[in-house]
């Protein structure tokens, strides 16, 4: 009986809080595919998704859907903010490419990192002042190597 009321507290108050681990696992397959797609390394674009939302237990992550920190408009009742809400997790992922692809600072790593390793993109986009944070770049590269993310990028 007192397991079924800390369940139902649990369902009532928390919403899904990831490991590391499980992050990678949920979100591995579609980091794959836009690998595939587009060129960016699978572990760029999990390493990034990790470091921006905590490994998806951010609030923004939690109520906007919203994994790389992308600003813009929400429709949010939850909370306010000034990033950009998504009606799901594989719309932030698909958006994070399309802001790289879409900003000038950016676009040209799709011609001159296709193919290349994880660091030369974390390097260009590092470059490209996509965050402001002076730390950003050893952060992300940091996950690559500590959750060996360059693994998903054999397929």
């Amino acid at each position: 009986m007192l397991f079924l009321c800390l369940l139902s507290i649990a369902a009532a108050f928390g919403q899904k809080k990831f490991t590391p681990k499980s992050y990678i696992e949920e979100h591995k397959g579609l980091a794959q595919q836009l690998m595939r797609e587009t060129g960016v390394p699978a572990s760029v674009i999990l390493a990034i998704a990790i470091h921006e939302s905590a490994y998806g237990n951010s609030r923004i992550a939690q109520h906007l859907n919203n994994h790389f920190g992308i600003k813009g408009k929400n429709n949010s009742k939850k909370i306010r903010s000034a990033y950009k809400g998504y009606s799901s997790v594989k719309e932030s992922y698909h958006d994070f490419i399309g802001v790289l692809k879409r900003r000038k600072s950016t676009a040209h790593l799709f011609e001159t990192c296709f193919g290349k390793n994880c660091e030369a993109w974390i390097h260009g986009i590092a470059r490209s002042g996509y965050s402001q944070t002076k730390t950003w770049k050893t952060h992300v590269l940091g996950m690559i190597k500590r959750y060996n993310l360059e693994e998903y990028d054999k397929i």
